[in-house]
């Protein structure tokens, strides 16, 4: 079964319906962002949801410290870090509650990708932004990934009930990760097309 992850969550309703409908994960952005929350938002979010799903906070570049009083505030099960950090870091955090998230560009990003197999719980893999470390909304060339080198491959960028189908079967993730797809706008929701993208999800597997 294909994980569902939706991400920059930023409002109670919104947790609760990705809860429902199964969602695997929800994500909190504490990095600069439309979707960026505080960690007295999040905690308070975080309170609504039903137990087992997990609760993920997105960071770029954060100092470990920070990152630590963050998770312990809210209650975070896994660090979703978006920036440069090394494989040492994720190490020093915990390599079982780590996911790397990595811009993919072309086959050279993917073997630095390659590098965090083994230092961390999951690897992300996004669209490149030359200005953003993620939540552009933008697809890439899901041919580049090969989910032979990563067992656990979230894949992320410009996903949708539209194209979700499509990159399932040419990509096969363990993990599917989802915001501006499913959104009115940024931060907010929209019922319709969360229910779309996890209908999508199902028939695909």
């Amino acid at each position: 079964m294909t994980r569902i992850k939706v991400c920059g969550i930023t409002r109670p309703e919104d947790a609760v319906a990705a809860a429902t409908l199964g969602a695997w994960a929800i994500g909190f952005v504490f990095a600069d962002s439309p979707r960026r929350v505080s960690p007295e938002q999040a905690a308070g979010i975080a309170s609504g949801v039903p137990p087992g799903i997990l609760k993920v906070g997105v960071f770029v570049d954060e100092k470990p410290d920070a990152i630590e009083s963050i998770a312990e505030k809210v209650g975070l099960d896994l660090l979703q870090l978006h920036g440069s950090e090394s494989p040492q870091l994720c190490d020093a955090l915990g390599p079982d509650r780590v996911v790397k998230a990595l811009r993919v560009r072309s086959k050279e990003s993917l073997a630095r990708a390659a590098a965090y197999v083994g230092h961390c719980y999951a690897v992300l893999l996004d669209a490149w932004d030359p200005s953003a470390s993620g939540g552009t909304g933008k697809a890439w060339d899901w041919a580049l990934a090969s989910v032979a080198e990563f067992p656990r491959l979230i894949l992320a960028g410009g996903l949708s009930s539209g194209n979700v189908g499509e990159a399932i079967s040419r990509v096969h993730p363990w993990a599917v990760d989802v915001s501006s797809g499913v959104e009115s706008a940024p931060g907010r929701k929209d019922p319709e097309r969360l229910r779309a993208f996890f209908s999508a999800v199902r028939k695909a597997e």
